[in-house]
């Protein structure tokens, strides 16, 4: 059978020369702690500087952690104008970095776009890193952040009904597992789930994943590393939680509507088309885009590119829809 990678979108080629070496596609065990500081400065949205704040109010509050472990620290960003027709919805953010990298100021510009137009609140959660918090930790990091935002949501004029899940990469992946354990601990549950090229399958083995060895932003080896940065020797194995790797579930019934975008030519294609294919098979609602050319994580790397606008639009648009109902 051909092993041929699919081409990248010319546009996104082009930005993705330009991409500094060492910057991926690779990622080994001994890169994560250098990887954190050269990537520290990227990414991140600062309240001080960053223009993009000055629409809200955006405070650092240190909620309660799972039982037995610390305070989980949530950014909350309120706009400052009133609301305009009641409480607000909330964009749960949970940022990216193959579980290994990242904070909550990472990634949380594009939900704070949405939120400028939704009229919604954003609360980006902080988890605990691996491999030094491998799982659960940063999954019941996620769902502690979540159940605190539902009870206190009036505190910010937010609704507790209304929280929508967002994430990228590997915060994709904490998201649709968080879909899981909120639907098997009886809440809070979640409005719906945007799953941006989320990191759902610690085998690692399906047919895009070994296409695109070696190429675009997040190969086969870097998954390798993070995978097992997560869950050690278990990766693989018969035993790994759903809530660590949801593609893991053995049931998806119940979940609520999720969106879920992947470029073609990337690591996790074929296992976020096969999600999307097993939510709607169990009877559930979902949307899947597949963009043409698209490596992982190509709308941040190349934002202007027309593939790159289309599929901000798309997520925008599901929204808009989703909160309308």
């Amino acid at each position: 059978m051909s092993q041929h990678p699919p081409p990248f979108d010319p546009e996104l080629a082009a930005a993705l020369e330009q991409v500094p070496d060492g910057m991926g596609p690779g990622l080994a065990p001994g890169d994560i702690v250098p990887a954190r500081r050269a990537m520290a400065p990227f990414g991140e949205l600062d309240p001080t500087d960053d223009a993009e704040f000055a629409r809200y109010e955006a405070v650092d509050r240190r909620v309660p952690g799972p039982p037995g472990a610390p305070e989980v620290s949530l950014l909350v960003c309120r706009p400052t104008a009133p609301p305009a027709t009641g409480p607000r919805p909330v964009l749960y953010h949970v940022h990216g970095g193959g579980m290994v990298l990242g904070t909550n100021r990472a990634g949380v510009d594009a939900p704070l776009e949405w939120a400028r137009e939704l009229d919604a609140v954003v609360v980006s959660v902080e988890y605990r890193l691996a491999p030094e918090h491998p799982h659960p930790a940063p999954a019941e990091d996620v769902y502690a952040g979540l159940r605190w935002t539902a009870a206190h949501a009036a505190e910010f004029d937010a609704d507790p009904d209304r929280i929508v899940l967002v994430g990228a990469s590997a915060g994709g992946g904490l998201c649709a597992g968080l879909a899981l354990l909120t639907r098997d601990r009886g809440g809070p549950r979640p409005l719906g789930q945007v799953l941006m090229y989320p990191m759902l399958d610690d085998r690692n083995d399906s047919p895009s994943a070994h296409q695109m060895a070696g190429l675009g932003t997040w190969d086969r080896s870097a998954n390798d590393t993070a995978w097992t940065a997560l869950l050690g020797d278990r990766r693989g194995g018969p035993d790994v939680s759903p809530y660590a790797a949801p593609a893991r579930a053995g049931d998806l019934a119940g979940l609520p509507p999720a969106f879920l975008d992947v470029g073609s030519a990337e690591t996790f294609r074929d296992e976020v088309v096969a999600y999307a294919s097993r939510i709607w098979r169990a009877g559930g609602v979902a949307e899947l885009h597949v963009w043409p050319g698209g490596f992982h994580g190509f709308d941040a790397l190349a934002p202007e590119a027309a593939v790159s606008r289309a599929a901000r639009a798309a997520r925008l648009d599901w929204l808009r829809r989703l909160l309308a109902r």
